[in-house]
């Protein structure tokens, strides 16, 4: 099946959220535990159990996990298998964007299932040109994976490019996702490019509607809610995978209660509409 198939599956059973691992040294302490890979491991291990085996997907953040050095990315590698086991797809957030020969290697990296760190579906930055993520969509589709495409950031700098206009009128965020929706013709029920759209970026007359899931940050404690995801994408709503990471997190480090924070956080978007 392709990742869009096998997402718009995980959406209808086990409702409409992609739980984020974000072990953030704040939250690494938070929980009691050193900032450190045999911290890292329980934060992370402690998480997965938590909720993999009942979300639709998980996001580890890359970032978190490669500041431990090695011992960092074997921690993700057991957190990408152990999410797996669970039934839960895993959207790896590397937002990686290259040209060239380099995009293929990250494509190889994290795309290919013979990698040990290859996951369900990556993020990836456009802006070195929407052609530069060939390589990285290429390999992604051969291999019934998937990648979400930066296009509306909800961070503050975002706007300086996304907004910009290019030389036919259109914005660059536009741009991008027409890109994203043209790579999704002909799907039967979901494509497997999607868009990285936030929950705070406020109101936008960009055509959201790209026939593929919207991947939506910005959730919970940055102050997303399914009321700004309905007012922002409309009839897209449909396709929208909220992701949460920091409010389910604040739950730990008890087992329990990083589940009910993840069970609360889906049957909020379950009023969104069918997949």
């Amino acid at each position: 099946m392709t990742f869009g198939s096998r997402l718009h599956d995980a959406m209808e059973g086990r409702g409409r959220l992609c739980a984020g691992i974000d072990p953030h040294p704040a939250l690494l302490d938070a929980w009691g535990l050193t900032d450190s890979a045999v911290g890292l491991e329980r934060f992370a291990m402690t998480a997965v159990e938590a909720f993999a085996g009942s979300v639709a997907a998980v996001k580890p953040q890359s970032a978190f996990f490669e500041r431990h050095g090695s011992a960092g990315v074997a921690v993700l590698e057991k957190v990408i298998e152990a999410c797996r086991e669970r039934g839960a797809l895993v959207v790896l957030d590397v937002k990686r964007g290259d040209i060239g020969s380099t995009a293929q290697a990250y494509a190889d990296a994290y795309l290919d299932p013979t990698s040990p760190l290859a996951a369900d579906a990556i993020t990836a930055s456009p802006y070195l040109g929407f052609g530069s993520l060939d390589p990285i969509i290429d390999t992604a589709l051969a291999h019934d994976a998937g990648v979400f495409v930066l296009a509306l950031t909800s961070n503050p700098e975002g706007p300086q490019f996304q907004h910009a206009t290019t030389a036919d009128g259109r914005t660059v965020a536009g741009t991008v996702l027409d890109e994203v929706a043209g790579r999704n013709a002909g799907a039967e029920v979901l494509g497997s490019v999607g868009a990285v759209v936030g929950a705070t970026i406020g109101a936008t007359t960009e055509r959201l509607d790209v026939h593929g899931p919207l991947l939506v940050p910005g959730i919970g404690a940055q102050g997303g809610t399914v009321a700004d995801v309905r007012r922002i994408f409309g009839t897209a709503a449909r396709n929208v995978l909220p992701s949460s990471s920091r409010e389910i997190l604040g739950a730990g480090p008890d087992k329990q209660a990083l589940h009910e924070a993840a069970t609360r956080a889906a049957a909020s978007f379950a009023e969104l509409g069918t997949v």
